[in-house]
């Protein structure tokens, strides 16, 4: 197959900006455009023009879908979707898009804009093998490691299960401190002692100390995105019939959190919601 140069890059936001920087340094020609302005286009159907892939870097699926039918995509376009979108609507989506002769793979990113920045993101990409292998040469400037999950919507699938898990993790993590605190242990040193045991997780290694003791809560995640992949999961779980008593119920704290912290928290605040929800 002829190598893909020509990128049209739909989303630049904290994540998205970064990655597409990573591509350009590597020689890949970008065509870009934000939906909150930003880019060298004015819209994604400008970005479209010429670029033989249209990745997105969006905040759901909706927009994604939008966005891609909006760009009047030819023949031969492959979509590399980056964004955490729902699995049931990628699996539509890529029926759509298959009429038309267009392409879809499903690959989003864990790592947080760190990893963004270093291009050693974790890439879950879904789809037609040969399509993916289309894709590789810029999945591998954007991550460290890529994973093949599966048919199309594996990858945001398996996105949404994983964010789940950190959700999950976060708040076990924050009640710990939050009770550990009001019994009299130094968070700090907790957070020492769960990183060399078996409560270590994700946020116990890189978000306690950098984001929520610190007060910062600026790891660059909403609260708002952690909230809409935690009810994907739950929903996903219970679509293919699985036990989702602790994802429903992991999905309302969440839910909670972000009716009192406001729609732009960062995510790392439910440790703030969690303190003020402990008893006094």
């Amino acid at each position: 197959m002829t190598p893909l140069r020509t990128v049209a890059f739909v989303g630049l936001g904290q994540m998205g900006r970064p990655m597409a920087a990573n591509l350009e340094q590597a020689g890949f020609s970008l065509r870009s455009f934000d939906l909150k302005g930003g880019g060298n286009c004015e819209s994604a159907a400008e970005a479209a023009v010429g670029a033989e892939v249209f990745l997105t870097m969006l905040p759901d699926g909706n927009a994604v879908r939008e966005c891609v039918l909006g760009a009047q995509l030819h023949a031969g376009t492959l979509v590399l979707d980056m964004s955490s979108s729902d699995p049931v609507g990628t699996r539509h989506l890529g029926e759509t898009l298959a009429a038309a002769g267009v392409a879809l793979v499903d690959a989003p990113v864990s790592g947080g804009v760190k990893k963004a920045i270093d291009a050693s993101l974790a890439i879950m990409a879904g789809g037609e093998a040969a399509q993916i292998e289309r894709a590789r040469p810029l999945l591998e400037k954007m991550g460290g490691r890529i994973f093949l999950t599966g048919p199309l919507g594996s990858g945001h699938a398996m996105k949404a299960l994983n964010n789940y898990v950190s959700a999950a993790g976060m708040i076990a993590a924050s009640e710990a401190l939050v009770a550990g605190a009001r019994f009299g242990l130094d968070p700090a040193v907790m957070t020492d002692i769960l990183n060399a045991s078996s409560g270590r997780n994700n946020t116990t290694e890189v978000k306690v100390n950098q984001f929520m003791l610190s007060g910062t809560f600026a790891s660059g995640f909403s609260a708002a995105l952690m909230v809409k992949d935690v009810a994907t999961a739950a929903h996903l779980a219970e679509e293919v019939g699985a036990s989702a008593e602790f994802a429903r119920h992991c999905t309302e704290i969440w839910r909670q959190a972000l009716q009192a912290l406001g729609p732009g928290a960062d995510h790392t605040a439910i440790y703030d919601f969690v303190g003020k929800q402990a008893k006094r």
